[in-house]
């Protein structure tokens, strides 16, 4: 395990695996019945809860939470300051076999920073979640999410559009504003922006 920056070192419960090789950014919590393998990165201010899992090729960035019961798998990258709510589920693999080996058609899953995927929501492999996108409990994710999309459903369709604090937005007109943080939004060519 090894450490960076100015913040604590990183922690992790005597249940939890750490695997010689693996990288964990200062401040980083990971707690009981985790298993991080040789060559993960994780970023600085993470919390991975119980029971997860993160494979040798997975990449986390900073001040990410991954909830309990959660697997990262080779392929998988979560920006920074992204959230997994529990039992979020990723793949690697579109056309899995168990008598076929399919290792080197691995895909590529980008979580976008800031982006949410709520409790059992499942990510097929492939795909990017945008920017600030949210994504609802059990939504079932085939296809890319555009940022500040709020998805639901399966599989998972856009409904309205998500806040940088996490609000469903008013429809913008074209634009809206953030009830609680007052944060203003301009719909342009179909993608919403920050104004």
């Amino acid at each position: 395990m090894t450490t960076n920056g100015d913040l604590a070192a990183p922690w992790a419960h005597p249940s939890a695996i750490i695997d010689e090789g693996a990288h964990l950014g200062a401040g980083t919590r990971v707690w009981h019945f985790a298993h991080v393998c040789a060559g993960a990165t994780i970023g600085r201010r993470c919390s991975l809860g119980q029971n997860v899992y993160v494979a040798p090729s997975a990449n986390i960035g900073e001040g990410v939470k991954i909830q309990n019961n959660v697997s990262i798998y080779d392929g998988v990258i979560l920006e920074d300051d992204v959230f997994c709510g529990p039992s979020v589920v990723f793949t690697n693999v579109r056309h899995p076999r168990a008598h076929v080996s399919r290792r080197d058609a691995y895909q590529t899953t980008r979580i976008r920073k800031g982006a949410t995927l709520g409790a059992n929501a499942t990510v097929v492999c492939g795909v990017e979640v945008g920017e600030f996108a949210f994504v609802g409990a059990g939504a079932v994710v085939t296809a890319d999410v555009v940022p500040y999309a709020l998805v639901v459903g399966q599989p998972a369709r856009q409904i309205g559009w998500a806040c940088r604090c996490g609000l469903t937005l008013p429809a913008p007109d074209p634009q809206c504003a953030c009830t609680e943080c007052g944060q203003r939004y301009a719909l342009r060519e179909g993608a919403l922006q920050p104004v």
